[in-house]
């Protein structure tokens, strides 16, 4: 047993895979200095940190497509350089988010139903169901008490029995607020 095990240290996690937002064939890292190379900027699926990724050569990469970067058996990248402030990426980079964005909602919507299902006060006078834009009291009122009847199974359960329209445009806004730092708190964004 090691001394993180014994010290009942979670285990660090990383991402398995990312969107691809921006790359450049001949491009220099902002994150570790001297890397040059394929440098692409993505967004991982999972803990939606914006990364700074060293391609293998020759590799091609295409805006929007979703790349394995996990510890083992990685094809098209050599390293995970870093994370990156949502101010330092390019302009390209930063108009692709949105729409990126969306499709990770979109690809990963039992994750996000079951948080809608599970989400909880964060204070006394705030649910965290509030801080989703487009949710205001009324509709979280409502979501609250169909939960209690049965859980959501779907974007479209939620939009049917709650009446919120585009539920995934809502979460959407909200992860871009995050990645962007326009928020105090974080619901999906993990720092």
């Amino acid at each position: 047993m090691t001394f993180l095990e014994r010290a009942n240290v979670p285990p660090r996690k990383y991402e398995e895979y990312a969107y691809v937002l921006d790359f450049n064939a001949r491009g220099k890292s902002s994150t570790v200095r001297g890397r040059e190379g394929i440098i692409v900027t993505a967004i991982g699926e999972d803990r939606l940190t914006l990364l700074e990724i060293l391609g293998i050569p020759n590799s091609a990469f295409e805006v929007g497509e979703r790349i394995y970067i996990g510890k083992d058996g990685r094809t098209k990248v050599l390293s995970v350089l870093g994370k990156l402030q949502y101010e330092k990426i390019s302009s390209s980079a930063q108009s692709e988010l949105p729409g990126v964005v969306e499709d990770i909602v979109t690809e990963n919507e039992e994750r996000f139903v079951n948080y809608l299902n599970n989400a909880q006060p964060l204070t006394p006078r705030i649910h965290a169901l509030e801080l989703i834009p487009g949710i205001g009291k009324t509709y979280m009122k409502t979501m609250l008490e169909e939960r209690e009847k049965k859980k959501f199974t779907s974007f479209d359960d939620i939009q049917e029995r709650v009446g919120l329209k585009e539920p995934i445009k809502h979460i959407s806004q909200r992860i871009l607020e995050e990645v962007t730092g326009e928020t105090r708190m974080n619901l999906f964004v993990k720092k």
